[in-house]
């Protein structure tokens, strides 16, 4: 997995690092992002073609072009003239033997009814960077008047967390790389939020949500980590001098967006009501597969506990008699 972007850093301001040449950052603190993708969206052509012409090049795959055929993934209900720029680039530029464009919950879609071949019907639900989509599948087709996107991807928990650090503890607003890393480490999906909050606000070892999170100084520590809970100082300070982030409740409170757009003041559904109502638009004798098989894919979905609070919370919305079941296939 390589990143699909390119970067500037904050030391070597007039070189630009492509896809895996990250790693030959020495100093990746303040990192600049320039990424081909907005709002889920191909609009930056010109950093597009030098990924791919650093992936496909001889520096990583040296690919034969017309012996090869490729898979691209684009967002659903992608728009027409993207699609047109990219078999362009593709056939005319890269002359590509042949492609296929699909969406990612497609080909995860795909992979549940091929392990499962007596499945006629599936939900697909792909959070990822920037936006969720609730999309279901009926005989590996996808029924588009029950697709739903919801505006809340992990790009806009990252913000946040940035956000909530920077405003209680220590500047991290141009710390994007770093952050999403301590949001990845660190943030879980609480099952009972009102009971978990609570907890966050009691002192010292009584708080279980509390961990400190050690940043890295990219020099001795090159990936930051979270201590382990007998190592940690709870009154006083760290003798080590090692820079400390101390998180409570952020560690859940990030992650509920998912579930509350609302908290923060998107009025949006959360994942489990969108749902509910991409299944109420179809028709219903299909309804009770679709609950029964509800397949999670996408990066926000690894956060611990994830699957576990949707199918929950699915259980109190959906229909008594209709029995719910949240699948996480192993990557």
């Amino acid at each position: 997995v390589i990143p699909n972007c390119q970067f500037r850093s904050k030391t070597s301001r007039l070189k630009t690092f492509t896809a895996n040449q990250l790693d030959e950052i020495k100093d990746p603190s303040g990192l600049f992002y320039i990424l081909p993708f907005q709002k889920g969206y191909l609009v930056n052509w010109d950093v597009q073609r030098k990924v791919w012409d650093h992936l496909f090049g001889k520096e990583m795959f040296k690919v034969e072009f017309a012996d090869t055929s490729v898979i691209i993934t684009e967002p659903y209900f992608n728009f027409t003239s993207i699609q047109e720029s990219m078999n362009e680039i593709l056939f005319e530029e890269y002359q590509f033997q042949s492609a296929l464009r699909i969406n990612a919950g497609s080909l995860s879609a795909h992979h549940y009814f091929h392990s499962k071949p007596s499945v006629l019907c599936c939900l697909v639900v792909d959070s990822g960077f920037s936006f969720t989509h609730i999309a279901p599948y009926c005989r590996s087709k996808k029924m588009k008047e029950g697709i739903r996107r919801i505006n809340v991807g992990g790009k806009l928990l990252t913000n946040h967390l940035k956000e909530i650090i920077s405003y209680r503890q220590l500047h991290v607003m141009d710390e994007t790389h770093v952050i999403n890393q301590v949001k990845e480490d660190v943030c879980y999906v609480s099952q009972q939020f009102y009971r978990d909050m609570e907890m966050a606000q009691m002192r010292g070892d009584e708080n279980t949500a509390m961990r400190d999170y050690v940043l890295p100084d990219f020099s001795s520590i090159k990936k930051g980590f979270c201590k382990p809970r007998e190592e940690m100082v709870f009154s006083g300070k760290y003798k080590t001098g090692e820079q400390i982030l101390r998180l409570a409740n952020e560690r859940f409170a990030v992650p509920e967006m998912l579930f509350h757009p609302s908290d923060i003041g998107i009025q949006e559904m959360g994942i489990p009501e969108a749902i509910v109502h991409s299944v109420q638009s179809l028709p219903e004798d299909m309804q009770p597969h679709f609950y029964q098989n509800i397949v999670l894919t996408g990066g926000n979905t690894l956060f611990p506990g994830f699957r576990e609070r949707l199918e929950a919370e699915l259980r109190s919305l959906a229909p008594a008699h209709l029995p719910v079941s949240v699948l996480l296939p192993a990557k």
